[in-house]
């Protein structure tokens, strides 16, 4: 069901191809009825981020992802370029707590993206939800971390093209970890639509920091951004190992 009080944010693109209505026929005749669509039951929780390529930092997308809890530890998540119908899939991401990232391999962690910098910037809402409902949820995301493979690099909402159909290989994308990041025109298409005010968000979200701990990767694209600066409560848990540190 729609929720009439989300402003709609439509795709970039829309694929080519014929209309639907051969399998609008098929479906009609009776597939609607007799099929069931079990496994999409349960991706009701609806959060909007910002995602850019690991080592690409030039390529970055809104993100419309659509959750489901799995338990207390974990969330399946598929990806969208929008909020609509006609929204075009564009990847996966699934999210762990800090306690089953913990029992990865180091090679496998090096996949994995942490959170709390989108969580305390306020880059991370849920749109549609109370301001307390949401608040929740982003308390559950501290100390969490993603794995995230984009399909399709549809574009940007605020005008950068992308490709009319899947391209290549899956690419694996990277949460922002400092202020500055983030496409400054990107992001503020983003909160003029959805009527976000990040700043605000941030400074309501500021006694999460005190449970926020170092976290693998925060520093894995640093060398790739200028004119960045830090925020309280994120910091590379391989910080403190570094002279400069001791």
């Amino acid at each position: 069901m729609v929720n009439p009080s989300i402003p709609q944010r439509h795709s970039p693109l829309a694929p080519p191809g014929e209309p639907t209505s051969r399998w609008r026929a098929t479906l009609d005749a009776g597939a609607k009825v007799l099929q069931e669509t079990g496994p999409l039951h349960g991706f009701d929780v609806y959060v909007v981020g910002f995602h850019c390529a690991k080592g690409d930092p030039d390529m970055q997308m809104e993100a419309h992802h659509y959750c489901r809890v799995v338990n207390d530890e974990m969330l399946q998540c598929v990806l969208f370029d929008g909020n609509t119908t006609e929204a075009n899939l564009i990847g996966i991401e699934y999210i762990v707590s800090e306690q089953l990232f913990a029992t990865l391999s180091q090679e496998e962690k090096s996949l994995w993206h942490p959170h709390n910098f989108e969580v305390l910037s306020g880059q991370l809402v849920a749109p549609g939800l109370p301001e307390k409902a949401e608040k929740a949820l982003m308390k559950l995301l501290v100390n969490s971390y993603g794995k995230t493979w984009h399909t399709w690099h549809t574009g940007r909402h605020d005008g950068e093209p992308g490709t009319a159909l899947p391209q290549g290989e899956p690419t694996l994308m990277w949460s922002f970890n400092r202020e500055g990041e983030c496409d400054p025109a990107l992001a503020a298409d983003r909160n003029r639509l959805l009527d976000i005010d990040t700043a605000a968000k941030s400074a309501d979200r500021q006694d999460f920091v005190p449970l926020a701990r170092p976290q693998h990767g925060v520093d894995d694209m640093a060398a790739d951004f200028t004119d960045t600066r830090p925020i309280p409560g994120v910091v590379d848990e391989r910080a403190e190992e570094r002279p400069d540190h001791g």
